[in-house]
C-alpha cells in the first residue's frame, strides 16, 4: 500500500471514530492547491536542462502550512500529495499553529554540482516566491537538501520581499537559524520514546534498542539513548549493519562513520545482515529511515516490545495489525518525529520576533511539547478506545476540524 493509501486510510479511520460529516471529510482530504512549475537552468558545460518542481499546499485552517522541500529522482506526485497531509495532522498533534505542506524537485542531487544546484534552488525559488510567504507556506529542508539550500531560498526571496529570515527554518545559525534544530528530530524521538516508556513503568536505562538508519535521526537520537544509560544493540545505514549484544559505543560509532563515510569495519562490533536488523532481539525498535520497511513478510517476526516510528510511514497497515495482534506497542510517525517540525516552529518565532533562544530554551520547550502531546494523545486514546496511532491522528484531525468549522468554512 503506498505512502497515501495508507494516509488517507488512516484518516478516513480517524474521522470515523470523531463522527465527522462526510461534507467536511471531503473538504479536509482535498489539498488547498498544488502548484507544478519548470525550472530550467545551464549546466556547468553550458547546455540547458530543464526540471519539474512542485509544491503541495494541503491546509491552512489553523495556520501557515509548513513542509520540507526534497531533490530526489523520484519526486512522486502522490507521495508528496501523502506526505503534505501528513504534515496538516502532525502539525496539529504537536499543536503548532501550522497546517500542512510538501515539495520538492524531480532530479538527482549527487549528479550536480553546487553552483548547479544554487541556481535550480534560485529559479525555483523565483517561479513560487509569490505563493510561499512568512504567513502563508514556511518550507524546510528534507531528503536530498539542507541548511545550505535553504540559505539560497532565503535570499532569492528576500529579493522580492525584503529580508525575510521566516520564510524558511533549518537555515544555517548565522542567517537566524536556531540552536538546537540540527538534533531536535532525534531528540524529540527520544522524548517520545521516555514518555511512552513512563507509561509502561520503565526507563530508557537498561533497554535494548536497535536502530534502522544512522542518518541525521538515527545518528542523534542514538547518541541520546546512549547517554541516558540505553543499550543500543544494533543499527544499520545504506553502507550495511553492525550489531554487539553487549551494546555498541556510539560516540565511538558516530566518529568513525564521520572518518570512513561507512558503518562497517568498526572494531566495536560485528557486521550482520541488514535485513535481518528488524527482527533482531530487543526492547525497543526504531525504523528512522525510510517507509514501508514493517510489511506482511516480516512483522510476524518481529521480536521488538515496542516499535518507535522516527521514519515516515515506517509500518504498512497491514503489518500494524499483525504487531497490534502480537501486543507491539507502536508509537506513530506523526508524534514521533515531529521534534523536527516543532523545533522549525521555534525558530520561525525567534525569526519574527527577532530574538534568539538559547539552546538550553530550545531544548525545554521541546520537552514540553512532546510531553504535552503525548498526554493528549493518551486522552484520545482514552476517550475513543483505540491505539496510539488512532489516538494521534483522531487528536490531530480533530483540532483541524474544529478549526475548520470555526472558520466557517463548511458552507
Amino acid at each position: 500500500m503506498n505512502a497515501l493509501a495508507a494516509t488517507s486510510r488512516n484518516f478516513r479511520n480517524a474521522a470515523r471514530l470523531l463522527g465527522l460529516d462526510a461534507k467536511i471529510e471531503k473538504s479536509l482530504l482535498i489539498p488547498f492547491r498544488e502548484i507544478k512549475v519548470e525550472c530550467t537552468i545551464p549546466k556547468d558545460d553550458g547546455t540547458l536542462v530543464s526540471y519539474v518542481g512542485f509544491r503541495v499546499q494541503h491546509d491552512n485552517a489553523r495556520g501557515p502550512m509548513k513542509g520540507g522541500i526534497r531533490y530526489h529522482p523520484e519526486v512522486d506526485p502522490d507521495e508528496v500529495n501523502a506526505l503534505a497531509q501528513l504534515m496538516t495532522w502532525k502539525t496539529a498533534v504537536a499543536d503548532l499553529p501550522y497546517g500542512g505542506a510538501k515539495g520538492g524537485i524531480g532530479c538527482t542531487p549527487r549528479e550536480l554540482s553546487k553552483s548547479e544546484l544554487e541556481r535550480l534552488t534560485r529559479v525555483f525559488t523565483q517561479k513560487i516566491h509569490d505563493l510561499i510567504g512568512i504567513h502563508t507556506d514556511v518550507p524546510a529542508p528534507d531528503m536530498g537538501t539542507n541548511a545550505q539550500t535553504m540559505a539560497w531560498i532565503l535570499d532569492e526571496y528576500s529579493k522580492f520581499h525584503g529580508h525575510s529570515p521566516a520564510i524558511v527554518t533549518g537555515k544555517p545559525i548565522d542567517l537566524g537559524g536556531s540552536l538546537g534544530r540540527e538534533a531536535a528530530t532525534g531528540r524529540g524521538v527520544v522524548f517520545a520514546t521516555e514518555a511512552l516508556l513512563a507509561e509502561h513503568g520503565k526507563s530508557v536505562k537498561g533497554l535494548t534498542f536497535v536502530i534502522q538508519g544512522f542518518g541525521n535521526v538515527g545518528s542523534w537520537a542514538a547518541q541520546f539513548l546512549h547517554e541516558k544509560g540505553g543499550k543500543v544493540v544494533a543499527v544499520s545505514d545504506i553502507t550495511g549493519a553492525i550489531s554487539n549484544p553487549n551494546g555498541l559505543d556510539i560516540p565511538a560509532l558516530v566518529k568513525h562513520k564521520e572518518d570512513t563515510g561507512s558503518l562497517l569495519n568498526f572494531s566495536g562490533g560485528d557486521v550482520m545482515n541488514p535485513n535481518e536488523l528488524l527482527i533482531q532481539e530487543c526492547d525497543v525498535l526504531i525504523p528512522s529511515a525510510l517507509g514501508g520497511v514493517l510489511n506482511r513478510e516480516n512483522a510476524s517476526s518481529v521480536r521488538a516490545k515496542f516499535i518507535i516510528e522516527a521514519a515516515n510511514h515506517p509500518t504498512d497497515p497491514e503489518a500494524d495489525e499483525i504487531l497490534s495482534k502480537k501486543g507491539v506497542i507502536i508509537l506513530p510517525d506523526i508524534y514521533a518525529n515531529a521534534g523536527g517540525v516543532t523545533v522549525s516552529y521555534f525558530e520561525w518565532v525567534q525569526n519574527i520576533q527577532g530574538f534568539m533562544w538559547d539552546e538550553e530554551k530550545v531544548n525545554n520547550e521541546l520537552h514540553r511539547y512532546m510531553n504535552k502531546a503525548f498526554q493528549n494523545i493518551k486522552n484520545m486514546c482514552k476517550t475513543h478506545d483505540c491505539n496510539l496511532r488512532m489516538g494521534a491522528f483522531t487528536l490531530g484531525v480533530n483540532r483541524v476540524a474544529r478549526a475548520t468549522l470555526l472558520r466557517g468554512w463548511e458552507a
